[in-house]
């Protein structure tokens, strides 16, 4: 059993009770408001369920990070960088990232990003605490990032690629060229084979939650307002 979250959006339960199994299924219910997602997100749980369930939140243990000092940029990607493949902005083309990351994947039709979760996000967006990372081949969008950023910690949802090394220019983007200001690290939440392969890497929620601290009281970088 998990609690359900009541009517206050600034309450959750702590995150070292969240189950083992399914790993960091944390609570449910509960609405999708800007003040609840950033709550959520400073105290290092997000939301995460499928179309006809109920909003679920989750804090998985251990955590997987990118981190500026250990991305790796490997030699293909930084000659790509080199050669200005793409175009790269920040904030410019918000929904459409999202509606990106929302598409059909290969072997998969179904998203996660269901119509609330896609408002939610616009929502925060409007607030100043999304944003997102656009990747342009021409005036085609090839490629994107989206998520949030409070302080200096920055929260990576979802990101889409159309073209070859178009979500890697995204990660880049954030980690290199510091497109979402200076940062701590992003979070990429659960572990997957191909994160690893970016460069991730798995940390115990014990010292996420203690960077957490850490970086989402840090100033937001000056000329960056995003954040709270």
């Amino acid at each position: 059993m998990i609690p359900l979250l009541g009517p206050n959006p600034r309450v959750f339960p702590p995150v070292s009770s969240a189950l083992q199994e399914p790993n960091g299924l944390l609570a449910a219910g509960g609405d999708l408001s800007v003040d609840r997602l950033a709550t959520a997100y400073r105290r290092g749980i997000f939301p995460w369920y499928s179309e006809g369930d109920p909003i679920l939140w989750w804090s998985p243990d251990p955590r997987t990070l990118f981190t500026p000092e250990r991305f790796h940029v490997s030699r293909s990607l930084a000659k790509w960088r080199r050669q200005q493949r793409y175009r790269v902005t920040v904030d410019t083309a918000f929904a459409a990232v999202v509606d990106g990351c929302a598409g059909p994947r290969r072997g998969d039709p179904g998203t996660w990003i269901v119509p609330a979760m896609r408002q939610a996000f616009v929502d925060l967006h409007a607030a100043g605490i999304a944003h997102s990372v656009e990747v342009w081949s021409g005036e085609e969008l090839v490629g994107g990032l989206f998520g949030s950023r409070i302080g200096r910690a920055a929260f990576g949802e979802s990101m889409f690629s159309r073209a070859a090394n178009a979500s890697k220019f995204a990660l880049a983007a954030i980690l290199v060229d510091h497109a979402w200001g200076p940062i701590d690290f992003l979070d990429a939440q659960f572990t997957t084979e191909h994160l690893l392969g970016l460069g991730a890497e798995e940390y115990p929620r014990s010292v996420f939650t203690r960077w957490l601290d850490e970086a989402a009281c840090a100033d937001s970088p000056a000329g960056f307002p995003g954040g709270l």
